[in-house]
Parts: C-alpha cells; sequence; structure tokens
C-alpha cells in the first residue's frame, strides 16, 4: 500500500508539472500572438497611409477640416493639445485649404462638452460662428468619421489632429468613405503626456483595424444634418 501511495503521489506530482508547462507555454504563444497582432496593426496601418499625411501649408484643398476633440479643462478651456489643433483648423480656413471647420467631440454629459468649447476657442480667435459646424457625438475617432460621412456629408476632408494620430485617423475616416487627408501638430512633443498619449495611440492602432475591417456601428448615428453644408457656404468674412 505504501508503494502504490508513493507512486501514485510521484504520479500527481508530475502530471501537475506537465500541466504547468502546458499552461506557461500557452501563455507565451498568447503574449507572442498579442504582440503580433499589435505590432502588425500599428505598422500595416503607417505604411498604408503615410501617403495621406502632409503639414498645414502643403495639404491639397479639401471641402472642409474634420478637427477632432481632445481634452477640455475644468474652466471650459481647451487643452494645449486641443487649442494646437484648433490653430491648425483656423489656419486651414483663413488660407483657403477647407470651406468650413467640423469640429467634433464628446458630449456625452451635460457637465462636458468639448465641441461647444471648441467652437468658443475659434470665435474668440476670430474665426466666424457661420463657419463651424458641430458634430457632439464624436465619442471615438471611429465614430466622428463615421458621423461626418453618414450624418454630415462630408465628402473630402483634411483630418486635423496630433502628429502621433494622424496615420490612424486618416485610415478610419477613409474607410468611412472620405477622401480624407490629414495634418498634425508636432509642437506638443514633450513630457509625460505626450509619451503616454503616444504609446496609447499605437494600441488603439488595433482597435482602428477591426473598426476598418469590420465597420462597427458607431455609438449614435444620428439622422443627416445639413450644417456642414450650410457652413461652406456661408461667407468667411461675414
Amino acid at each position: 500500500m505504501r508503494y502504490r501511495s508513493i507512486f501514485r503521489s510521484a504520479r500527481t506530482r508530475a502530471a501537475a508539472q506537465l500541466s504547468a508547462r502546458r499552461i506557461a507555454k500557452i501563455g507565451v504563444a498568447a503574449v507572442a500572438l498579442a504582440l503580433v497582432v499589435l505590432i502588425g496593426s500599428d505598422v500595416w496601418i503607417r505604411l498604408d497611409n503615410r501617403q495621406y499625411l502632409y503639414g498645414v501649408d502643403t495639404v491639397p484643398p479639401a471641402d472642409v477640416a474634420i478637427v477632432f476633440g481632445a481634452e477640455v479643462k475644468p474652466d471650459g478651456k481647451p487643452s494645449a493639445y486641443l487649442a494646437a489643433r484648433l490653430e491648425l483648423g483656423r489656419t486651414l480656413l483663413e488660407t483657403g485649404k477647407v470651406k468650413a471647420l467640423l469640429l467634433t467631440g464628446d458630449n456625452g454629459r451635460p457637465s462636458y462638452d468639448e465641441p461647444t468649447a471648441m467652437r468658443a476657442y475659434l470665435v474668440e480667435h476670430g474665426v466666424p460662428a457661420a463657419k463651424i459646424a458641430l458634430d457632439y457625438a464624436g465619442f471615438s475617432t471611429y465614430d466622428s468619421c463615421v458621423r461626418a460621412h453618414d450624418v454630415f456629408g462630408v465628402a473630402s476632408a483634411v483630418a486635423v489632429t496630433q502628429d502621433f494620430s494622424l496615420p490612424r485617423t486618416v485610415a478610419l475616416c477613409r474607410a468611412a468613405g472620405i477622401d480624407a487627408t490629414a495634418v498634425g501638430d508636432d509642437t506638443q512633443v514633450h513630457g509625460d503626456v505626450y509619451r503616454k498619449n503616444w504609446l496609447r495611440d499605437q494600441l488603439a492602432d488595433t482597435k482602428a483595424v477591426y473598426s476598418i475591417l469590420f465597420h462597427p456601428e458607431p455609438t449614435f448615428l444620428g439622422k443627416p444634418e445639413t450644417s456642414v453644408r450650410d457652413a461652406m457656404a456661408a461667407d468667411l468674412h461675414q
């Protein structure tokens, strides 16, 4: 009986060790697969869309500049990142590169309103309110691109965001049916905030690839609006 017990105990330990090795192998394989997906998505997004990235002076003319939202401070003022995007949008409008601005951002709760803060900043800096259209349901880059095309009827656009987001943003807009190019701000390239945002954007490329391939429904689509067409037709010097 004693030998049987020893044998069973040894067999149990061997089985446990084998199971642990299998779990370790599965874990390593899962990590390797995740890295392949992450890196592959990032490389594909960046290589496939680099021809659509321009500077503010060289970007071809388009109907609209889509300025993507970012953090608004508790006092209602745009963050440095968002203000830099808005300045690019203002320049594109004033130099005749675009006919109107579509400001898209998060207004998912009454106490937080990116598009209104963005418009207030631009009007304060001399942009006529009539040249601005607002999208209050831009809860993600993908949502903003789909809504720009399906709700606001945007056919061609310059996407305006930070430099590290350009390939992903233009890829999502083009996947939504917009003939899009992109310009990005490169003045905020310092500090931990930039590094964190840069890393987060690289990880977001995987989600972007999923959206490009499967075209999920945006968080909120809504009915078609004419505000972009109205802004395009308005006089810049009113």
